[in-house]
């Protein structure tokens, strides 16, 4: 089996289906046609995850997703493996509240390349379904897609894309519509929330 997914629920306070999270997980590893994956995931509460972003990212509050890439292995042109060891780890420092989230359609026209494709990734993704169940309400949508939203935005960052830069925010966030809307989830950005507010 190309893909090791081990997923824990850490937390007793929300409610978490972790069948359906694993299943958006494996639906983004086959978009981004990574050949191979090892993930640890873990469900916590803000308590967790601010000790967690405090500790090893310096950052003194809770957050919605962190994730650390702990391998990438991918081909070069010439096919031959080339490894990348370097750990890294990417931060939502601020939850990503409806305002925040991209208009970018759905379309992968725009996107030339797959940063993870044919390549063997290994990382860990630690979520707060505590912050996903205040921001739920505000992407119109459930605490489980809220909280499926952060686990692909963690992978995203394993698998190799980032968001410091305005291009590289809309890149990212164009590729998370797009697996969430292939797994029949449709977000609701700040824009598309006010064209759906009655007059």
């Amino acid at each position: 089996m190309p893909f090791e997914i081990d997923i824990s629920n850490r937390q007793k306070t929300v409610s978490v289906d972790c069948q359906a999270i694993r299943a958006a997980i494996l639906h983004a590893l086959e978009m981004e046609c990574v050949a191979s994956a090892v993930l640890s995931v873990s469900i916590v509460d803000n308590a967790a995850i601010h000790a967690i972003n405090r500790d090893h990212l310096q950052h003194d509050y809770p957050t919605d997703v962190i994730s650390f890439q702990l391998g990438f292995e991918a081909e070069d042109s010439d096919g031959k493996d080339s490894d990348n060891d370097d750990s890294t780890s990417a931060d939502v420092p601020q939850p990503m509240r409806s305002s925040q989230r991209s208009t970018a359609q759905s379309s992968d026209t725009a996107e030339s390349t797959l940063m993870a494709a044919g390549a063997a990734i290994e990382g860990e993704i630690i979520a707060s379904v505590e912050m996903a169940d205040d921001m739920a309400s505000e992407g119109r949508w459930s605490t489980q897609d809220e909280l499926i939203l952060y686990v692909i935005h963690g992978l995203l960052h394993i698998c190799g894309y980032d968001d410091l830069t305005a291009e590289e925010q809309t890149i990212m966030r164009r590729r998370e519509r797009t697996i969430l809307t292939a797994t029949g989830r449709i977000p609701v950005y700040a824009e598309d929330a006010d064209t759906l507010t009655p007059s």
